[in-house]
């Protein structure tokens, strides 16, 4: 009889130890539960606001000087000064520096390919400066920003077209054969153009260097504001 009571004793507590086990552990397991609900959540929460901040344009501002920022602080060219514009819009937009110091258009179609390996969504064409200050063929100009328009859309890149004016002193003939192009090559592949990329700023000594034609901070800072409301709109459109 004792030895049942004792078995009977053990056995309710060996019972009672289990349910204390199973209990245990179904709390440590809610717990985990609740942990990686909870990192999940957060991890969903970071994966949209990086979603927001890597899903705006990324645009390509291929171009020269005038693009590069001749002369000035990395966060005074122009493409920084337009990034900075448009996310003080609240376009999240990421504006890559494809800029180089004395390129002509020749110079451009040949680095295309190479500028095309960030990936751009948009891309700004500002060129031939250059060659209208070299009096180099308006007639070459046009065929190689043709060909730099052509592979940035075979891309699937959407592109605005920054004009150029012939300096006077090249005189007529050479004005009517340069000053088209622009406005020609928009038409023909059906981009957005900004008609004169220095306006506002050209021929205005506040606004430019010594060198009286790249623009200072504040030159670039008249430039973007003049063309932001085009860009917004392309960007939109």
């Amino acid at each position: 009889m004792l030895s049942e009571l004792a078995f009977s004793r053990c056995g309710m507590q060996t019972i009672h130890g289990l349910y204390g086990a199973i209990l245990r552990f179904r709390q440590i397991t809610a717990a985990f539960m609740v942990i990686g609900l909870t990192l999940c959540a957060i991890g969903a929460a970071q994966a949209q606001a990086g979603g927001k901040m890597q899903g705006g344009p990324k645009i390509l501002a291929l171009g020269d000087s005038l693009t590069a920022g001749y002369n000035l602080p990395a966060d005074a060219a122009f493409p920084k000064q337009l990034e900075a514009a448009l996310r003080k819009d609240g376009i999240q937009a990421n504006v890559i520096n494809a800029g180089v110091s004395g390129d002509t258009t020749t110079g451009a179609l040949n680095r295309v390919d190479w500028a095309l390996a960030d990936k751009p969504t948009h891309a700004i064409v500002a060129l031939g400066a250059n060659d209208m200050l070299r009096g180099l063929s308006p007639e070459t100009a046009r065929a190689n920003l043709e060909k730099i328009i052509v592979k940035l859309q075979q891309a699937g890149v959407k592109v605005m077209l920054a004009g150029m004016l012939a300096a006077p002193n090249l005189g007529a003939d050479y004005a009517a054969r340069f000053n088209p192009i622009y406005p020609d090559l928009a038409k023909q592949y059906g981009l957005a153009l900004y008609p004169f990329f220095l306006d506002g700023v050209a021929g205005q000594p506040a606004l430019n260097l010594s060198d009286g034609i790249h623009p200072t901070r504040e030159g670039v800072a008249e430039m973007v504001k003049r063309m932001l409301p085009g860009v917004k709109a392309w960007l939109a459109g």
